[in-house]
């Protein structure tokens, strides 16, 4: 059965599910978040959901049981290591430091971490000879609103939360991993 617009947009929300977590624990964890950094996240959480599709459409059948065996370890391994780091950071004490820090490289990370399972996505779309254009565009544009709302999302629930927010943050983050692990 061919893909539609239908088929194709609940592809897009549920490949976006992962980028509007990290994206809501980074709301309640980065309170100095600028306008241009939210909008970053965005872009990378969106352009990423947006090229992954697109490498996966390309690489085809010759790689796709390799590739998306390892993209789940590859994804658990990131977000693992980005929610430990944020838990030690919040156990470390100094809250101004860990909840204003903006980083490309985590952004970069946190970006492929959730994209993953968009490359798979793509490869299917190879399997089905589906147009791949105007479904990178979609999923990569929900993505990025998705994103952009979990951010802002975040930051009202982290004011009625705390600062300690940074310890849950870090778990969302580890038990994304170990969804994108298992394969729910």
């Amino acid at each position: 059965m061919p893909f539609n617009i239908i088929s194709i947009s609940l592809v897009a929300v549920a490949l976006a599910m992962d980028a509007f977590s990290v994206s809501m624990t980074k709301g309640f964890t980065q309170k100095g978040l600028t306008k241009s950094q939210i909008l970053y996240y965005g872009l990378f959480f969106g352009g990423f959901q947006a090229l992954m599709p697109i490498i996966g459409y390309f690489c085809g059948n010759a790689i796709a049981s390799v590739v998306e065996s390892l993209a789940s370890i590859i994804g658990f391994i990131l977000l693992l290591a980005i929610g430990i780091n944020m838990i030690r950071e919040s156990l470390a004490g100094d809250d101004d430091e860990i909840t204003d820090h903006f980083s490309f490289k985590e952004v970069t990370l946190l970006a492929v971490a959730t994209s993953i399972d968009a490359f798979a996505v793509g490869i299917t779309l190879a399997l089905l000879n589906e147009p791949i254009l105007i479904s990178s565009i979609l999923i990569g544009i929900v993505a990025f609103l998705f994103s952009i709302a979990g951010i802002y999302i975040g930051r009202k629930i982290g004011h009625f939360v705390g600062d300690k927010f940074q310890i849950l943050g870090g778990i969302i983050l580890i038990l994304i991993g170990i969804k994108i692990l298992l394969g729910f």
